[in-house]
């Protein structure tokens, strides 16, 4: 039930980024479908993958997406 739950809201958040026209707001989606990954991975017993994707897609990847993000423009002119 638990991994039911998980998978539809990777879904929605999956659904979301690509809705968005903010690209910040894109990014942070992206970071909270990561961690909802990690649980998964966690859920599914394999604590390594889920401290791997915690540490670099949640962590690593947010950081650098975000200062990419203030690097070029926001948001989209049209």
């Amino acid at each position: 039930m638990m991994i039911e739950v998980l998978l539809a809201l990777m879904l929605i958040t999956a659904v979301i980024s690509l809705q968005v026209r903010d690209m910040l707001a894109a990014v942070l989606t992206l970071s909270v479908f990561s961690l909802l990954s990690c649980l998964v991975f966690f859920l599914f017993h394999a604590p390594d993958v889920a401290l791997t994707e915690a540490a670099v897609g949640t962590g690593v990847g947010t950081v650098v997406m975000i200062w990419i993000v203030y690097k070029t423009e926001r948001r989209d002119e049209t």
